[in-house]
């Protein structure tokens, strides 16, 4: 294994394959027995997240006689011992979710129970909150349809569906010779060594479940009925005054299959446009996501979650739109892992594709279409065909699926498929000629397969197994080879000293920009301290450095950074850090993707402090796109130079992208606020240097800053210009802080861009004819009502009030980033990078600028008429918070 640069400890021990996930906001997820932990991996030993699980209360679904509860479809469920419910299976949501705009998390126990989490992000506190309980829909369904079978599994047969197994047929997350046998104690702890295997029946043994009898048979009474096996002690009879139904035990069993959930999945980001499909009028949002959950029936159910219509850090109780779009009989056995993919997301109603495995062995590929999914009103019919059957069933089963389309191939899918045997397929797939190829066969010591994750593209692929590897590949036209992971640690050490005994590998999870591998290993107890290391270490999250895998063989790994030599790396590790920084760079500019980028700026920084010429020269190649002759060479001056000249005929994603770089890389040293208020001055040589950086920040956040203004003025012409029967939404942008940023067009008048002096007059003009207008020309303080002049569009300073001495008291106020407004004394957005604070919200429009267009007013019809964008910096580009105390877990996007 290559060095890890950090790692955390876990005080619980992960149980299932997949036991950890990265988030599209840098948040990371570990499922370890009854705890989901949340870490923030820019600050592994700081605050944490926490989700404990409770036992939950069994759902009703009828009594069996007495005799029959060791028939063979109930044996393994009388077996069962264990009543500590664990954690299975987890899945994060795309980020816009949350009420925050963040990600929620999705939680399957082996009581069968899936439940939805969101952040505590005004709450205060570490546990976080349950949004709402899946299972409960779930059940509420089938005992509306009395748990009737439903035949909508397209070309397979629903009869076959509910396989009841027993013990030998349920799937294995471990080798049955790593279990070791199971104490129960008299109060009913337990103590265990091993794995916990998937097969952990989620019902409560010890009884048989309680009905709602109103709900099926009309009947208002209500009974438990207790099967009490533990001490000898004989099984209670049932009362003959019951009401309760009596089913059989395979009715029984099919009624817990069905209720039972094994594994959750959430869909990538889907939206459709307003000009295709009308904005929903139940208040929901024109952007959803929808959670797959598979269960041991061989269904898949699935719920379609909209986004927020508003996005608010304040009102956090604010319940989903939650909808059940279809049910699908996917498989004839448990189904064990699902994956999702997205097709042609820039067209209208853009393609899903959907990843099935199985405990059978069996794999299935499915699609979808974005309007199917919204419009879908037949549950008991899901809004999927079935594309291929990659593999059919046989006796091993499927343990992770990892699904992958290339941004340069958008008609080819990568396939690899884990399995329980130890051993993973690659399967390519091509959709517009429907041809699926099976490259290969890869061994992994013969233990179950518990992760795998595609990087770069699909160029590369990382897998883990329990015999407590992690392995690396790269893809070679057809072929799969193992490669090294890489063993640099870029000069970062380890911020916890963590004993190197494990003896499992649960899962691996990459970073956004795919320069981080993060591992969830189990500790080895017996190697360790019983009276300390052992109490409080039971699995570890590891990071490595994977930014320097080379994908490609690279013709020119010559040094061109004007030195000769860097200490521990190679000309050729360096070449392929460039190359890969330089691809997530370029990855960035799609507007789709969050920007998130905290693995970017770590690395770069990890180099500026032992090899800052090499950083230097790599951002000047990625600044060198900027110009419209990016491919003739030229000097670094030269190519900074062409930069400030052409800021304006670039997008906004890429002005975002480089206001962080300099913040966060080359002006690290400096502080927000000195650079936002301009206070340093150029000192010296080095402080020159600065000054490049300086400079060219400045000059684009003005960039940013005009077109923000631009917008706003345009939009505001626009709505004072129409009648006043139309009226806007109130999920519609409108414009504030028009007087404030007339002001800043007048002190910066030699230096605007000509439109934006236009724009500005013609507003100054119309304001003159309206009678009345809300927009207030003088802002009075939110302490003491005095008037507060316009000197700066970063902070305030009101006159104050005349004290007995002469004096007067006067009050700092933060100005909106958005309106340049004084904000309010509420809660406020916080950006992490430029530590601006906001009230107001950016439009859409700003971030989807390709460049500064020459006429905004075609633009502001879809500016005024759009959605409420996501709360997002206007200078950074990186999602707002709530500023939170540092005792609290917060993401850190850069």
């Amino acid at each position: 294994m290559p060095k890890r640069f950090q790692a955390a400890a876990l005080v619980a021990a992960p149980s299932y394959p997949s036991a950890i996930a990265w988030s599209d906001e840098n948040l990371i997820a570990v499922a370890s027995d009854h705890l989901v932990t949340i870490l923030n991996p820019a600050f592994i030993s700081g605050p944490r997240g926490l989700i404990t699980i409770q036992e939950c209360k069994p759902y009703s679904i009828g009594v069996v006689k007495r005799e029959d509860l060791l028939s063979g479809c109930l044996l393994s469920t009388c077996l069962h011992r264990d009543r500590h419910p664990c954690v299975e299976s987890i899945s994060w949501s795309p980020i816009g979710m949350a009420a925050n705009s963040g990600c929620l998390l999705a939680v399957c126990t082996t009581e069968g129970r899936v439940k939805v989490y969101r952040p505590p992000f005004c709450d205060f506190g570490a546990e976080w909150i349950e949004v709402v309980d899946i299972s409960d829909r779930i059940y509420d369904y089938f005992a509306n349809i009395d748990f009737e079978e439903l035949d909508n599994s397209a070309e397979f047969s629903a009869g076959e569906a509910t396989e009841h197994a027993d013990i030998d047929d349920i799937p294995i997350s471990m080798p049955r010779k790593k279990h070791k046998l199971r104490r129960i104690s008299d109060d009913g702890s337990r103590s265990s060594k091993g794995v916990n295997a998937r097969s952990s029946e989620s019902t409560n043994i010890t009884k048989v479940m309680e009905i709602k009898s109103n709900k099926l048979k009309g009947e208002n009474s209500r009974q438990i009925i207790s099967i009490t096996k533990s001490k000898g002690k004989p099984v209670r009879e049932i009362s003959s005054n019951c009401t309760l139904p009596q089913i059989t035990p395979d009715e029984y069993a099919s009624r817990c299959a069905m209720l039972h959930s094994l594994v959750v999945a959430w869909s990538p980001m889907l939206r459709f446009s307003s000009k295709n499909f009308p904005i929903p009028q139940n208040g929901s949002s024109s952007q959803f996501s929808v959670l797959a959950i598979g269960g041991k029936s061989g269904k898949i159910s699935f719920w379609r979650i909209s986004a927020p219509k508003c996005y608010s850090i304040e009102h956090s109780n604010i319940d989903p739109t939650l909808v059940q779009v279809g049910l699908l009989q996917a498989h004839n056995s448990w189904i064990t892992a699902i994956s999702w993919a997205l097709l042609s997301s820039n067209s209208s109603n853009p393609q899903v594709l959907l990843v099935t495995g199985s405990s059978d062995g069996s794999v299935r590929i499915w699609t979808g279409y974005t309007e199917d999914l919204l419009n879908s009103v037949e549950v008991h019919h899901a809004p999927f065909s079935i594309l291929r059957e990659v593999t059919t069933a046989n006796t091993i089963p499927i343990s992770v699926l990892s699904i992958c389309v290339p941004a340069q191939s958008l008609h080819q899918i990568l396939l690899a498929i884990g399995k329980g045997s130890g051993s993973f397929d690659i399967w390519i797939c091509d959709i517009s000629s429907n041809k699926f190829e099976n490259v290969g066969s890869y061994d992994t010591q013969g233990q179950v397969v518990t992760g795998l994750a595609w990087a770069f593209d699909g160029s590369s692929l990382y897998s883990c197994s329990q015999d407590n590897f992690v392995r690396g590949w790269v893809l070679h036209g057809n072929t799969l080879v193992e490669v090294p992971i890489p063993s640099n640690t870029l000069g970062l050490k380890n911020s916890t000293d963590l004993p190197d005994v494990f003896v499992s590998c649960l899962g691996v999870a990459l970073s956004p920009g795919d320069l981080i591998l993060a591992v969830v290993r189990n500790f080895d107890l017996d190697t360790l301290d019983h009276m300390y290391q052992a109490r409080a270490h039971k699995a570890a999250v590891e990071f490595f450095w994977i930014g320097g895998q080379q994908i490609d063989a690279l013709s020119n790994t010559s040094l061109e950074y004007g030195l000769e030599a860097f200490p521990d790396f190679s000309g050729k590790e360096l070449a392929t850090w460039e190359s890969n920084i330089l691809w997530s760079l370029k990855q960035y500019e799609d507007q789709d993707k969050p920007l998130v980028v905290w693995d970017v700026m770590v690395a770069l920084l990890a180099f500026k402090r032992s090899i800052p010429k090499y950083v230097e020269c790599v951002l000047v190649k990625w600044l060198s796109t900027f110009c419209l002759q990016s491919h003739v060479h030229h000097s670094t001056e030269k190519i900074l130079s062409n930069v400030h000249k052409n800021l304006s005929n670039n997008s906004s994603r890429r002005l975002h992208l480089l206001n962080i770089i300099c913040r966060c890389v080359m002006l690290t040293e400096m502080k927000a606020d000195d650079i936002n208020n301009k206070h340093q001055k150029s000192r010296g040589s080095e402080e020159e240097q600065l000054s490049v950086w300086m400079e060219l920040l400045l000059n684009s956040e003005k960039e940013l800053r005009e077109r923000l203004m631009s917008l706003t003025f345009s939009a505001f012409i626009t709505l004072t210009s129409h009648s006043s029967s139309t009226c806007v939404q109130a999920s519609c942008w409108c414009p504030d802080g028009i007087s404030q940023m007339e002001r800043w067009v007048a002190q910066n008048h030699e230096t605007a861009q000509v439109q934006l002096r236009a724009l500005a007059s013609e507003v100054v003009g119309l304001k003159r004819r309206i009678l009345s207008t809300k927009h207030v020309e003088e802002e009075k303080c939110s302490y003491c009502l005095a008037p507060v002049p316009f000197e700066s569009p970063e902070v305030a300073f009101c006159q104050g009030l005349e004290c007995a001495g002469g004096d007067s008291q006067k009050h700092k106020l933060v100005r909106c980033a958005v309106s340049m407004q004084a904000c309010p004394t509420i809660p406020l957005w916080f950006c992490k990078c430029c530590h601006r604070q906001a009230s107001k919200l950016a439009p859409e429009s700003l971030f989807k600028m390709p460049k500064y267009p020459p006429d905004f007013r075609s633009i502001t019809e879809s500016s005024v008429q759009e959605e409420i964008s996501k709360p997002l910096c206007p200078y950074c580009g990186i999602l707002l918070q709530r500023l939170q105390p540092e005792f609290l877990l917060s993401a850190s996007p850069v």
